[in-house]
């Protein structure tokens, strides 16, 4: 579960995490109201559950209250990421001197919580481990002792802070921790924390996201937040009314599996022959011929989709009826792109000679279906 970047400061505030001045406004009328509170130049931020709003158009600067009124008729209304944007924040504008990155996430590699942090922030950290790995201090976080307020101060050391700034950076640094702490974070950061020139230090952003598992122990905090539909692309909203598990990517082909181990190991063999997913979509046990033509629906509604690979083991899922839902997609749709199907268990002849019947190839081994799914995608690029 994601949290606006509102709703993470107000969270961060009360672990005594300093953040810029700042309210939520729904109208152009309410920011400028809010601009005139603040009585500085200010950003209006999107509050959208999205990156990159800021080369979005999402986030823009007013020196007077009329400027934060237009600025916020520009922002609200707007999509990004095909998300709308129905709230902005209002806060002051920072004078900066230094931009700091703190996060906190679990490597499940590791399995731990592992605490990133460099002053060379405000960028994506991504691109900053791959182009400056040298600039990245992480530290593991036992998880039996958790982090330690002495570990949070040589972190701080290690990222190159003067004396005089560690014990400062290093509150940030443990404020987050125990945010991630008590929260079940899968992730939490803040990117950039602010060095203004007058010497502060400020969280200018803030990012939240809760461990769905965990949620059931933050009851109050899901009561008080009340999520809308609105926070749901009309592609994941099909998908989570029909209880399939889906996941945009940055790729062009979609695998749609049943499960979610299979779903993974899909997105694997793809990459591995060359090719990237654009959709995890998880059709779940049990998928009949509709739920089949359903997520081939959904997943055709994503831009980015050039070609579909089905990947099916069938037990409780059968064969037949998968092979009646990729008919039915391809015939009610008119599917033009390619589609590369691999099935095999229950019913699995049946399902093959449905296949056979419509023209449609089918694979046995989930190697050859990536392998040639890649291929095809290539073709028609």
């Amino acid at each position: 579960m994601k949290l606006y970047e509102m709703e993470a400061k107000e969270i961060f505030r009360s672990f005594n995490i300093t953040t810029p001045a700042g309210y939520a406004a729904k109208t152009p009328e309410e920011a400028r109201k809010r601009a005139t509170e603040i009585g500085k130049p200010v950003a209006v931020k999107a509050q959208v559950l999205a990156g990159k709003r800021g080369k979005a158009g999402g986030i823009k600067f007013a020196d007077t209250p009329d400027q934060a009124e237009a600025a916020a008729r520009d922002i609200l209304g707007m999509r990004i990421s095909d998300l709308p944007v129905e709230a902005v924040l209002v806060e002051e504008k920072l004078d900066i001197q230094q931009e700091i990155y703190i996060g906190i996430t679990v490597d499940r590699n590791e399995r731990k919580y592992v605490v990133i942090g460099s002053a060379a922030g405000g960028m994506s950290i991504e691109e900053l481990a791959v182009k400056s790995p040298e600039k990245i201090v992480k530290m593991y976080v036992d998880p039996m002792l958790g982090f330690q307020s002495y570990e949070a101060q040589e972190m701080a050391v290690a990222m190159g802070f003067p004396s005089k700034m560690v014990r400062s950076v290093a509150g940030f640094i443990l404020g987050l921790w125990n945010v991630a702490d008590a929260y079940d974070a899968e992730l939490t950061e803040i990117n950039p924390l602010i060095l203004t020139k007058d010497g502060r230090l400020l969280a200018a952003d803030a990012r939240l996201n809760i461990d769905d598992s965990a949620l059931y122990r933050h009851k109050k905090l899901i009561d008080g937040i009340k999520r809308k539909p609105a926070e749901q692309n009309e592609r994941e909203r099909l998908a989570a009314e029909h209880d399939m598990a889906y996941v945009e990517l940055d790729g062009n082909i979609a695998c749609i599996c049943n499960g979610a181990g299979l779903t993974m190991a899909t997105l694997d063999a793809v990459a591995l022959h060359g090719g990237n997913a654009s959709t995890f979509l998880d059709l779940g046990g049990g998928a009949d011929a509709e739920r089949v033509k359903k997520g081939i629906e959904i997943a055709l509604m994503y831009p980015n989709v050039r070609a579909i690979l089905v990947n099916i083991m069938g037990g409780i899922t059968r064969c037949d009826e998968v092979a009646k839902g990729v008919v039915a997609a391809r015939q009610e749709r008119g599917v033009s792109i390619p589609m590369v199907i691999r099935m095999v268990g229950t019913n699995e002849k049946q399902g093959q000679e449905i296949l056979s019947s419509a023209g449609i190839p089918f694979l046995k081994t989930m190697e050859e279906a990536a392998e040639r799914v890649v291929q095809l995608t290539k073709e028609v690029a």
